[in-house]
């Protein structure tokens, strides 16, 4: 629940929006109270501007389609970014499976951003074998691995196929 990481972010902005399904948006406001009703005095904390989602919607040129996909017991939401039509980001950053229906939605992405916790199966992430599994019915231009555990090491990238990467903190990537 990295909420609090946001604060750097929103310091110099005042407010921040927050895009969430209606169950995570509810979760949200329960867990973070204080910031959602203004009840922090600090200054410079994150005031967050909330924004229920429940289907796709556009910021800018870009359009964002929710893909729920399993988190072990649970739903949570993944991403598929487009431009022009063109599938730029299929974003999957914390899920123990990806449907069929998800694939298909995001084949032939661009960039594949996909949860890849560990070489250890895990019951609420996805495995590095997983993920590859995933990322070959995909078929993306590039994949970056992310929610990555202590136990897999960035070295580990020489072993993953061409065109697979394990990303990092302040990794900045171009999509135009």
């Amino acid at each position: 629940m990295g909420f609090d990481d946001l604060r750097r972010f929103s310091y110099a902005r005042g407010a921040m929006p927050v895009y969430a399904s209606a169950a995570t948006m509810r979760d949200l406001e329960r867990v973070y109270e204080f910031a959602f009703k203004g009840l922090n005095p600090f200054p410079g904390y994150l005031k967050p501007e909330p924004h229920v989602i429940a289907g796709a919607f556009e910021l800018g040129m870009t359009e964002i389609v929710p893909l729920s996909v399993p988190h072990g017991n649970t739903i949570v939401n993944g991403y598929l970014f487009s431009r022009r039509g063109k599938k730029i980001v299929g974003y999957l950053s914390d899920c123990s499976e990806v449907p069929d229906h998800v694939v298909e939605l995001i084949a032939g992405v661009k960039t594949l951003i996909i949860d890849a916790l560990r070489d250890k199966a895990h019951p609420t992430h996805l495995s590095v074998g997983q993920a590859l599994e995933v990322a070959a019915r995909v078929r993306p231009n590039e994949t970056y691995f992310t929610h990555i555990a202590h136990e897999l090491s960035q070295s580990a990238e020489a072993r993953l196929p061409p065109g697979t990467k394990i990303a990092y903190d302040g990794l900045k990537l171009n999509f135009e």
